[in-house]
């Protein structure tokens, strides 16, 4: 599924669209470089969920916890080499009842699920205020699934 994001607020409403379809001990990537938007999509699935406090990357403590409902376990990896994340603890969070967005999960292949649903965020053109591509695919039946429900509900049509 590709999707054209001209502006935050077009990127928040995305994140408001996640916040939809995601459950408990879902696992979502979020790829792209250094300020494409992956920490304002998060923003707007933490506020859809309830989170009502200051959404901030997590590029040097690592995880953010949003107490949502259910709760968000928000972790760059940037950076990390591989080798470090094998003393995370990584299974205790995604598998606790939270929903877990991984920024930069290339660094953590070896060690992190195979199965996620995977948003690959890129500018159309080498402008950082300009519109992003949102590139989504599903990794595993179960994100096929909610991929297909994304694909019901996501409307942009207003723009």
């Amino acid at each position: 599924m590709l999707i054209t994001v001209n502006s935050e607020e077009d990127m928040l409403r995305l994140g408001r669209y996640l916040a939809a379809i995601l459950r408990e001990d879902d696992v979502v990537y979020l790829l792209g470089e250094l300020g494409v938007g992956k920490t304002v999509l998060v923003r707007g699935l933490a506020h859809a969920l309830g989170y009502e406090g200051r959404v901030t990357s997590p590029t040097f403590t690592i995880m953010n916890v949003y107490n949502s409902t259910p709760p968000i376990y928000h972790f760059d990896f940037y950076r990390l080499q591989s080798p470090d994340l094998a003393d995370l603890g990584l299974e205790d969070y995604m598998e606790s009842g939270g929903i877990s967005l991984v920024e930069w999960p290339q660094v953590g292949r070896n060690v992190l699920p195979r199965e996620a649903l995977c948003l690959e965020i890129r500018l159309r053109e080498d402008d950082y205020d300009g519109a992003r591509q949102v590139q989504i695919t599903a990794r595993g039946e179960q994100y096929q699934e909610k991929l297909e429900r994304l694909r019901q509900i996501v409307d942009f049509s207003d723009r």
